[in-house]
């Protein structure tokens, strides 16, 4: 048996990437990609086998939601975004004015996305999106943003070598993905760019305050607000789909931290990130906005709790359930096919828990006798078992 080197095999996957350029390179041009473009972005692309790496395995990472949430506003984040906000406050206040995006909001992505621009992403973009699109198992999405970095470098806003991200492809201080770069960045700085990747932050803070104020960001809203509920409450009432005006909250006993009605921000919906053990939240039209950047609950409270923080905010006051064991990626989808072998869940199994993973969830709890909180635990799938 012959056994191929490291180097052979690496040379091979090399040939490969390149045979799949060429054919790429002819779907490009229809496209209005240019010669010079092409030549200019794919030379020394070599095919990146550590981005692959990544690829297969993020889906597996699992991480409750009170630790995301003690690093996305741990003391380290907030004195350091406290800083940058201060450091650049001239430019976020002119943001803010622009846009009518809330400057906390746009800093707080700041600091998720990028700790505040320190760690941007040093991954070439263009060999990192030929390599997964090449790849094949995201192909058609990889290839439309292969072909948006293509368009961003053929309207000059920054050069192939400047051009670097994470290793799906984001870019910049918030790390936006091609496309949306091309339908939502701006030139913040009057120079005729919208460079993102720059030490100057300030095209990708004013890019990001667009894109929120495109998505129809209410300012003065908070994305939510920490609640108390009532002894007895209804926890099927806890869903997305489910809005009242806090007053009407109120009617059923739910209360700000702070024992008062929550103020009237608009209608509201209830939403248990713990199920019934941890903090509870009282979310309005901006939680979905922000979601529109990413669509984890984590992040959105993650951004949410942090930009609070840079307010002068306190801390969430309640106590997560901590040392308890989360659910692994393959427990989320052993559940989900529980769920629907128990006609619980009418949906794909795919380990995501969205809305309406949650509903089943209730559903269920709800046939057993138990807080119907939607909570996926471990209690939950011994349930199911």
């Amino acid at each position: 048996m012959e056994f191929k080197t490291l180097d052979q095999v690496s040379a091979k996957q090399d040939a490969a990437l390149s045979r799949w350029i060429e054919g790429f390179k002819a779907r490009a041009r229809r496209e209005g990609i240019s010669e010079t473009t092409l030549t200019r972005a794919f030379r020394g692309v070599t095919y990146d086998a550590s981005v692959i790496a990544k690829d297969r395995h993020q889906s597996e990472f699992t991480k409750q939601i009170w630790d995301y949430l003690d690093s996305a506003a741990s003391p380290v984040r907030v004195k350091n975004g406290v800083a940058a906000m201060r450091k650049h406050a001239r430019t976020l206040d002119r943001i803010e004015a622009t846009y009518g995006v809330d400057k906390q909001v746009v800093a707080a992505i700041w600091g998720l996305e990028s700790a505040y621009g320190a760690t941007r992403g040093d991954v070439p973009v263009i060999q990192a999106l030929a390599t997964l699109a090449y790849d094949g198992r995201r192909g058609r999405f990889f290839e439309a943003q292969l072909i948006a970095a293509l368009e961003i470098l053929q309207s000059g806003d920054t050069s192939p070598r400047n051009m670097t991200g994470s290793w799906a492809g984001a870019m910049g201080h918030t790390q936006f993905i091609p496309t949306s770069f091309l339908a939502f960045a701006v030139d913040g700085t009057g120079d005729g760019k919208r460079d993102i990747w720059s030490n100057d932050p300030t095209d990708a803070l004013a890019s990001t305050a667009a894109y929120l104020a495109r998505h129809g960001w209410t300012k003065g809203q908070p994305w939510g607000v920490e609640i108390l509920l009532p002894n007895g409450f209804d926890y099927s009432l806890a869903r997305r789909d489910i809005k009242r005006s806090p007053n009407d909250w109120a009617k059923l006993g739910v209360r700000g931290v702070n024992g008062a009605v929550v103020p009237n921000y608009g209608a509201g919906s209830i939403l248990l990130p713990a199920g019934a053990s941890g903090a509870a939240f009282m979310i309005f039209d901006n939680f979905a906005v922000i979601e529109r950047y990413n669509k984890a609950d984590a992040y959105v409270i993650g951004v949410g709790h942090l930009s609070d923080r840079l307010n002068g905010g306190a801390p969430i006051q309640a106590k997560w359930p901590r040392g308890y064991q989360p659910l692994s990626f393959a427990d989320k989808k052993k559940m989900q096919r529980k769920l629907r072998t128990k006609g619980f869940l009418d949906d794909k199994v795919d380990g995501l828990i969205g809305p309406n993973t949650v509903n089943a969830i209730r559903d269920f709890q709800r046939s057993i006798g138990v807080t119907p909180d939607g909570y996926p635990s471990q209690t939950l799938l011994g349930h199911l078992r």
